[in-house]
């Protein structure tokens, strides 16, 4: 298993394991050099949204990599404002207009706002069907949502991308999405760095001879779950994508699993007011 390692979608798309982060991430040309080093690396899936301001700079960065296109994955979201079923097209242009990529591989819905995902998933099911996106998925979903979006939706969404951490293990959610066939997908998978010296990841880092981040991200990967690890500096992108040529014992993501206290680094998605 590496960087191009593939799982199938619910649809039949396949979708590296890995991908590479760009939230947070300058505008710009520190944006497009980290894109740029990560695909050097081997880096096949890249995360961006309307939000991040950077898709632009993805794009131009995928083109002048030289790699064919068929050979990366690229994920966009539309953002809580321009949620609603008209909006969604306009806002969805706007983005494949920044990525000047042609198809985009994955398009998610950003947050549930209340009232207008619906609208937005039907809006994300046409361009589906247009073949202007591969595969179409949200993102902050809880369980209520999914069964909300359920009642009306003609498409089970792809992928659920959460904040998934050993902090915010989300038992729950974790094991409706793998019930429902919706691949599970971690953003902040480091905690931002708040994890790194944690005495059991600490513990187990050294017992495996590897760097915390790379514990934690291979805890993702034999939990299922698709990571998109995150960085603008060369060495931690290596780091990142250095973590298939071990695996952690039973009793290791046990002792992993038990650090959940259900703290979340970002909003809640039940209460989010932008």
């Amino acid at each position: 298993m590496d960087l191009a390692s593939t799982v199938q979608l619910n649809n039949g798309v396949e979708m590296p394991w890995v991908g590479f982060g760009t939230f947070k991430s300058e505008p710009g040309s520190v944006t497009e050099q980290a894109v740029a080093w990560a695909l050097e690396i081997g880096y096949r899936h890249l995360d961006t949204a309307a939000f991040y301001g950077n898709e632009a700079d993805v794009g131009r960065a995928v083109r002048a990599s030289g790699i064919p296109r068929s050979q990366i994955f690229v994920t966009t979201k539309v953002w809580n404002a321009d949620q609603g079923y008209e909006q969604t097209l306009r806002a969805f242009e706007e983005s494949s207009r920044k990525l000047g990529l042609g198809v985009v591989d994955l398009y998610l819905v950003h947050w549930p706002v209340p009232g207008r995902f619906a609208e937005t998933w039907r809006a994300m099911e046409k361009l589906c069907v247009d073949g202007r996106v591969r595969a179409i998925g949200v993102s902050n979903f809880k369980v209520h949502h999914l069964e909300e979006l359920a009642r009306t939706a003609s498409v089970v969404p792809a992928v659920n991308q959460v904040e998934f951490h050993p902090f915010l293990l989300q038992p729950e959610l974790l094991a409706y999405d793998q019930a429902k066939g919706i691949r599970h997908e971690a953003w902040s998978p480091l905690t931002r760095g708040r994890s790194l010296d944690n005495p059991v990841i600490a513990r187990v880092a050294r017992a495996h001879g590897r760097t915390p981040a790379q514990v934690l991200l291979r805890w993702d990967l034999q939990h299922g779950v698709v990571t998109i690890p995150k960085s603008v500096h060369r060495e931690r992108i290596a780091e990142n994508a250095s973590f298939f040529d071990f695996e952690l014992a039973p009793a290791e993501m046990t002792a992993i699993d038990g650090l959940d206290t259900g703290t979340r680094l970002g909003p809640d998605p039940d209460n989010i007011t932008f």
